[in-house]
């Protein structure tokens, strides 16, 4: 313990000191933005979930979430041949909990790997050219996994390198985001973070469970129900509209409706409830059920 706490304070150290180095760098007039290494064609949505490398045009609906599907497939499929332990994390565990599926307003994913794990990936994988064909044969993708040189600093800094890696597919330059989790504070053994904040402890990753996304065999923190209660609220497990779509409960799907606001003019999902609720009861029974059974 003594080793681990002591190793621990170095990394950090490490982190702090080298940060300090690159600031030292920067001439005065230069935009802080130059240290961000994963670059996108815009600051706001869609143009964010884009790199710019491979961004060619946005997509409409349709051609983006099978774009996200085949995304999420691939990753969950080559890191499974290759044993790199990874799980869903964040919306994209949201729509896991949902039905097991991507959120249809989402335009990226968002995976998380362990700090060793990361590493591993920076060593063995970086920039590493996948091919992909879907089980059907008809579809034939190649992904891009890049690790970000910045790795190395497991602290926030001065933000602009969050994201750890990124599985890029290269044909629309849509990805799934990738970040690493690890203890930073010595004086908080056992508790884990990534560079945007958010705090687990232990056992609230491990041992993973067994689960499918998109039908595809993947991994989701041991006690994903109270990670997404911190993350998002308890209302985004019970909320049933939302971004243009509503719960149906008889199919278990979102489905795209006009009659429930979306994009800029929609307000947030935790405080766009209406009162009375406006769909059927049996939609808030089930979810509420839900929580109640894994508490």
């Amino acid at each position: 313990m003594r080793f681990q706490v002591l190793f621990l304070s170095v990394v950090t150290l490490g982190s702090v000191v080298s940060a300090a180095a690159v600031k030292s760098y920067r001439h005065e007039d230069e935009s802080p933005m130059d240290t961000k290494y994963f670059q996108e064609p815009g600051t706001g949505a869609p143009t964010a979930h884009y790199d710019s490398r491979f961004f060619k045009e946005i997509q409409n609906y349709d051609d983006r979430l099978d774009t996200l599907k085949h995304l999420a497939k691939s990753w969950l499929q080559m890191t499974a041949k290759e044993n790199i332990e990874t799980w869903i994390a964040h919306g994209t565990l949201l729509g896991w909990w949902w039905n097991g599926d991507i959120l249809p307003w989402d335009w990226d994913l968002d995976v998380q790997v362990s700090a060793d794990t990361l590493n591993l990936m920076g060593e063995k994988y970086n920039m590493s050219r996948h091919h992909y064909t879907s089980d059907d044969g008809t579809v034939k993708r190649e992904y891009l996994l890049d690790v970000n040189p910045w790795i190395w600093e497991r602290v926030r800094g001065d933000g602009f390198n969050v994201i750890d890696a990124r599985w890029v597919d290269v044909q629309s330059g849509l990805y799934v985001d990738i970040t690493g989790i690890a203890e930073t504070n010595p004086s908080q053994p056992g508790i884990l973070n990534c560079k945007n904040y958010h705090l687990y402890k232990m056992d609230d990753i491990w041992p993973l469970r067994d689960t499918l996304f998109e039908d595809v065999p993947a991994k989701i923190p041991y006690n994903f129900d109270e990670i997404l209660m911190k993350e998002y609220q308890t209302k985004a497990l019970v909320v049933t509209e939302y971004e243009g779509h509503r719960w149906n409960t008889q199919s278990k799907t979102w489905d795209r409706v006009g009659d429930v606001p979306a994009g800029k003019g929609s307000k947030s999902l935790m405080n766009n409830v209406r009162e009375p609720w406006t769909v059927e009861s049996s939609g808030i029974f089930y979810n509420t059920f839900r929580l109640l059974h894994w508490w």
